[in-house]
């Protein structure tokens, strides 16, 4: 019942900054935890930060005090600021939705997704 559709990602050089979005329709927006996954190719789709209904937000340790992730309610999006990017860094990042407490970092743990935002660092 919800839709997300991601934006915002784009080529940038190591150590530059990106901001993507995460924008949802077709649900309640505050009765979702959203998350912010990555998908390098090769590898697994894995957690990168969260934000719980209540607004709790955790980060996965490789981004940590590098990306910040917010919400603006009132446009039903949320956002992931990424600064010092690194090469590993790239990968498609996606956009999760699921309406439960708490702050998922599972995929099985999420409902819904985003098609998903291509996010290249070059050396």
């Amino acid at each position: 019942q919800v839709q997300l559709v991601e934006s915002g990602g784009g080529f940038v050089q190591a150590g530059g900054s990106l901001r993507v979005s995460c924008q949802a329709a077709g649900g309640t927006f505050s009765r979702y935890a959203m998350g912010w996954f990555r998908q390098a190719p090769g590898k697994e789709r894995e957690f990168v930060a969260g934000i719980s209904r209540s607004g709790v937000i955790l980060y996965s340790d490789s981004v940590k005090g590098r990306f910040t992730m917010s919400r603006d309610s009132a446009k039903n999006t949320v956002f992931l600021q990424m600064y010092t990017l690194k090469p590993e860094d790239t990968a498609v990042y996606y956009c999760a939705a699921v309406a439960q407490p708490g702050v998922p970092k599972r995929r099985q743990d999420y409902t819904y997704w985003g098609q998903g935002t291509q996010v290249t660092v070059s050396s």
